[in-house]
């Protein structure tokens, strides 16, 4: 019977990917359908983790999420969770061995966001340590399937990776973490006065890691690589969409990629993975 609710559990870490992010739902169909179940459980892991420091405003924030963190390591530890999120995703702890260093890692970026952080260099290269590089390694665990030898080679470009696409939802969710969240990450940044000469020199900062990062999508296994290649397509089209706004309107809207573009981009990664152009 514990297989019924198993697959119930993975079902809800589905419909919350889908729910939540549609760039990352069409980058898992991408992958291998072995793989699927454990990202979608990654995601669904950190959304929640991610939602309750954004979203749950008039409740004790510090509370549910150290309550999340302690049922997070009870599922773990205990191989079951009564929440099906934690349940998916003590699955993929065990079954691809994500070293709870990682886990532990990405909660502490959490707690982070709990309180008002004016970052330095040092918070900053840590806030994205925790929220962003442990993420694409938790991943990789997954995509390299055991190989040691292989996630070691990979390590620092899913650490690339997620670096950038953390850095490109900075830039296209500054008007909300700003105004409404009060929160600015980018170090020595005047948010008050954001200019051009600021924005080019984190667009810089993004180029290098989107530069490195494909070097390692190139090596990933066949399995995960076409799924990893679209995200990577998607974002470095977002930011080839921010690059192209001024400064100071990335601080009024929120930019996007419409659905018909989106579509479009999956089918020349599709075409692109076919003729093993990747």
């Amino acid at each position: 019977m514990k297989l019924l609710f198993d697959n119930l559990s993975a079902g809800v870490s589905k419909m919350t990917t889908q729910t939540y992010s549609t760039s990352f739902s069409l980058g898992i169909y991408f992958l291998n359908n072995r793989l699927r179940n454990a990202i979608y459980a990654i995601y669904g892991f950190v959304r929640v983790a991610d939602e309750i420091v954004d979203s749950f405003e008039g409740y004790d924030k510090k509370h549910l999420l150290e309550k999340f963190k302690q049922d997070t390591y009870e599922a773990i530890e205990s191989r079951i969770s009564c929440n099906p999120v934690l349940n998916s995703f003590q699955h993929a702890v065990h079954q691809y061995s994500i070293e709870q260093d990682l886990i532990h890692t990405f909660l502490q970026s959490m707690e982070m966001d709990l309180r008002k952080v004016e970052y330095t260099n040092t918070t900053y290269q840590q806030y994205i340590l925790g929220s962003a590089e442990v993420v694409g390694l938790m991943c990789l665990h997954v995509f390299t399937e055991g190989n040691m030898k292989l996630y070691d080679e990979l390590k620092p470009y899913a650490m690339k990776l997620g670096a950038a696409f953390q850095k490109v939802n900075f830039l296209r969710d500054m008007k909300d973490d700003y105004h409404i969240l009060g929160r600015t990450y980018f170090p020595q940044v005047d948010m008050s006065n954001f200019s051009g000469s600021a924005k080019k020199e984190i667009e810089n900062e993004i180029e290098e890691d989107f530069r490195i990062a494909l070097d390692g999508i190139k090596k990933l296994p066949s399995s995960a690589k076409g799924g990893v290649y679209l995200a990577y397509v998607y974002y470095r089209s977002l930011f080839n969409k921010i690059k192209k706004i001024p400064a100071q309107r990335i601080l009024t809207k929120r930019v996007r990629i419409n659905n018909g573009k989106k579509i479009v981009i999956m089918l020349n990664c599709l075409l692109q993975n076919k003729l093993n152009w990747v």
